[in-house]
């Protein structure tokens, strides 16, 4: 599999010129949405090296990421006559990092793809790491294959666009990064204030910049997921199946909202499964109710979310496998938890949401 370069960037522009002018692909195309079509492409679309690549807009919104709109962006790489050679650039949020590096994957069984993520989720988590994905049967990233970008070029710039919803988006896996690595980064992340209203950019900047590094390090060492890269699965298991069941109700959550809601449950099975200390389950707890929406859901919904959770791709033989934590950074992948465990964290949730 191909490494990734990332570049932290300050001059969009002038970086992309001088990146493009030094390669030699045959074709370029850039991917959007509705949305960064008009906020994001203008800051490109002076770019000369850019000047003849075709653009390609889909709809957005992640009940968008689906075989529909991926089907339309493969029919134009086709009669465009896109080969292994051209370049696909995936110019949005998660949404369009997941959907296009699925098609750059399946194309010609996988043509080169560059990601400018434009949001803070797609910053530190969806264009990074070469995960690539789209929705079937109202399932969350049920189709994808791992497809490395050729680089991840990230402007915190972008991050100015964006509104308070989205900002926490990707703020939620900040926070599972935090806890997967060290408690100076969890704290870090735990004590920033992420108000779009008055942003610090220069210290979001940092810590967008120390996430990602967690991520790299953890990519790094297990490219496909067969080992400590479920350790990016924290918070996933359950807030996926909060996600999965949004879309159900025509009222879909942004994914980091559900991983966040998410996190408060499997905290709590890391503390009645792992022994993960209850101080640092209720500084945690307590900075995301304080900053996210609980996720609304009654008991007649534990059946439904326990069989949306069956059909994570990390389960095996059967079974849900968690990823569960005994102190930060102590990570406990494969962990299965019996159904009256789970239906407690959901009890939990609800609870703590009070």
């Amino acid at each position: 599999m191909n490494e990734q370069k990332i570049i932290f960037i300050r001059d969009l522009k002038s970086e992309i010129q001088e990146l493009l002018a030094s390669s030699e692909y045959d074709k370029l195309f850039i991917l959007t949405d509705s949305h960064t079509q008009e906020m994001c492409y203008p800051f490109l679309k002076d770019v000369p090296a850019l000047q003849k690549a075709r653009l390609v807009t889909i709809e957005a919104g992640d009940l968008h990421k689906e075989l529909e709109q991926v089907l339309y962006l493969w029919n134009i790489l086709s009669r465009e006559g896109a080969s292994r050679n051209s370049l696909l650039i995936n110019l949005g949020g998660g949404m369009v990092t997941d959907l296009g590096g699925f098609a750059g994957a399946t194309f010609k069984r996988g043509l080169h793809t560059l990601n400018i993520p434009t949001t803070l989720m797609a910053s530190v988590d969806a264009a990074v790491g070469g995960k690539t994905g789209i929705n079937f049967n109202g399932l969350k990233n049920e189709i994808g294959a791992f497809h490395q970008p050729d680089y991840v070029l990230i402007d915190c710039t972008f991050l100015r666009t964006l509104d308070q919803d989205n900002l926490l988006s990707g703020y939620a896996e900040m926070i599972k990064h935090g806890l997967i690595s060290s408690t100076q980064t969890w704290s870090d992340v735990l004590t920033f204030e992420p108000d779009v209203r008055h942003p610090d950019i220069e210290t979001l900047n940092r810590l967008v910049a120390e996430s990602v590094a967690v991520k790299e390090r953890i990519v790094a060492e297990d490219p496909q997921e067969y080992g400590i890269r479920k350790a990016l699965n924290l918070g996933h298991t359950i807030g996926h199946a909060f996600e999965s069941l949004s879309f159900e109700r025509k009222r879909p959550m942004l994914h980091g909202h559900a991983v966040a809601a998410g996190l408060i449950c499997e905290l709590y099975l890391s503390h009645k499964c792992c022994a993960f200390p209850v101080e640092t389950l209720r500084q945690t707890i307590h900075f995301i109710k304080t900053c996210y929406s609980p996720f609304v859901f009654d008991c007649n919904d534990y059946d439904t979310l326990y069989e949306l959770m069956t059909h994570d791709k990390k389960n095996e033989n059967g079974k849900i496998n968690f990823t569960l934590l005994a102190q930060i950074g102590e990570i406990r992948i494969n962990q299965t938890i019996d159904k009256e465990i789970v239906f407690d964290a959901f009890d939990f949730y609800r609870e703590t949401s009070l």
